[in-house]
């Protein structure tokens, strides 16, 4: 009895790997995390006497136990800390959106590109905003008790280190790596 054995196999060749699938997760934490330091009240928190939010500043005397609150809104380096993390912010919402919807069509190679350069964009946006808040922040509000850059300000950090990782994950060519598959 002879076996015959065909010599064309059939191969598909997706265009998906699971490096695209981590990076839609991390820029899904990135955007959840953006959104949790935007509406974080805990920027820079000073000994219950003194918090900073990108939208609000309060502070109370020792011995009192009311806070009194301004807008943020009213200084430059504060609206534009916040104009740079809103910019970044949208456009990982953009790109997680793009990365989305290719992922549900069949143009998935085809946005990885644009997807990546997005996110990187974000990068370079927060990265500006996390850098320009602290040193404008101690340049000009002077403390004379201990404050700290607390979660909100963390958050803002991991989601730029997150939409990093997904950029970097889309621009990796998943032709190279057709052996790990």
């Amino acid at each position: 009895m002879a076996s015959s054995v065909s010599g064309t196999e059939e191969v598909r060749v997706s265009t998906l790997t699971p490096l695209k699938l981590v990076g839609l997760v991390c820029v899904f934490l990135a955007l959840c995390l953006d959104v949790g330091a935007l509406l974080s009240p805990a920027w820079v928190t000073a000994d219950d006497q003194y918090y900073l939010s990108m939208w609000e500043s309060c502070w109370k005397p020792v011995s009192s136990v009311v806070w009194s609150c301004n807008s943020t809104l009213a200084t430059d380096w504060q609206i534009a800390t916040l104009a740079l993390l809103l910019g970044g912010a949208a456009l990982t919402l953009f790109s997680f959106l793009v990365a989305l919807i290719s992922l549900c069509f069949s143009s998935r190679s085809r946005c990885y590109k644009p997807v990546a350069v997005m996110l990187f964009s974000a990068v370079v946006l927060q990265v500006c905003s996390l850098v320009l808040f602290p040193i404008k922040f101690i340049e000009t509000i002077s403390l004379r008790v201990y404050h700290e850059f607390n979660w909100g300000y963390g958050l803002a950090w991991g989601s730029t280190i997150f939409s990093f990782g997904g950029a970097i994950l889309y621009c990796l060519n998943p032709k190279n790596y057709e052996d790990y598959y």
